[in-house]
């Protein structure tokens, strides 16, 4: 159902105007809430991966253009329509790739359902720069990771920005939030039989190629936010602290450049 935009103010238009995305997540509290799909790739990455669609906002030459595809897979929902300035108006933002797509969310699984079958994972502790986590997450799916936990302090790997920059990534690594915070998921991880690794600088690391971490059989690589790093008590807790060899007196990586180094490195189990 084709609808052409002539009120921005429509109750139907809010979850695109929303800008607090927290409120999106809440929609439809206590249950899952819903989450803003940006550009057809994405949005058909999520429904590939079994999300339900909710309503589309399009700029009208992708009607018949590039997302004619995904209203036929869509089905009987609205899609909202105008020209790029109106969207823009009513969005907040410019849409680089003409495409959004309000969608549900689905219930996370537990952090021991994630971790079944896992033998390399990655875990993203407070972490909140949504570029950055949307990038570790796009590394980590690409670099033969089989899932990614976070801890609460990490900002919603759904949300648009992050979900853009994975490339519709999230919608596919398994992921979820651990109920534990630092120290605690460490211990917990090192029961499920997980080595881990703490990627901080410290007198006492050892390098990325170590052998030691390629031979693992489980191997959880721990990454920190920007500026303080890891806490403390989640490094000493840590098997091993890993570092990656640097030149031209360059201390340290941007948490999603690190990641990318650290995946394909410890990735292929030897």
């Amino acid at each position: 159902m084709i609808i052409e935009i002539s009120d921005l103010s429509l109750p139907e238009l809010y979850p695109y105007t929303q800008t607090a995305e927290v409120q999106l997540l809440r929609w439809f509290e206590p249950h899952p809430g819903i989450f803003i799909a940006e550009s057809p790739k994405v949005i058909r990455t999520a429904l590939s991966s079994g999300y339900e669609p909710m309503s589309l906002l399009l700029e009208r030459k992708y009607i018949t253009g590039q997302a004619a595809d995904i209203i036929e897979a869509c089905g009987d929902i609205p899609v909202y329509t105008a020209d790029s300035e109106v969207l823009t108006q009513l969005t907040g933002f410019r849409l680089t790739q003409g495409a959004l797509c309000a969608m549900r969310r689905k219930q996370l699984p537990s952090a021991e359902e994630v971790l079944a079958g896992a033998s390399r994972i990655a875990v993203l502790e407070d972490v909140m720069n949504q570029t950055n986590v949307g990038a570790v997450f796009r590394s980590a799916a690409a670099l033969g990771f089989d899932a990614v936990l976070l801890t609460s302090g990490c900002c919603d790997p759904l949300y648009r920005r992050s979900l853009r920059v994975s490339m519709g990534t999230v919608l596919r690594i398994p992921w979820t939030y651990m109920k534990a915070g630092a120290p605690d998921y460490i211990r917990e991880l090192k029961k499920q039989g997980f080595v881990t690794a703490a990627m901080a600088l410290r007198n006492d690391t050892v390098s990325i190629s170590d052998p030691a971490l390629k031979k693992a059989e489980r191997l959880a690589v721990i990454l920190g936010t920007e500026g303080e790093g890891l806490r403390d008590c989640t490094i000493s807790a840590c098997d091993y602290t890993i570092k990656i060899p640097m030149s031209h007196g360059v201390d340290s990586l941007n948490v999603a450049a690190a990641s990318a180094l650290a995946f394909w490195e410890l990735g292929r189990k030897k």
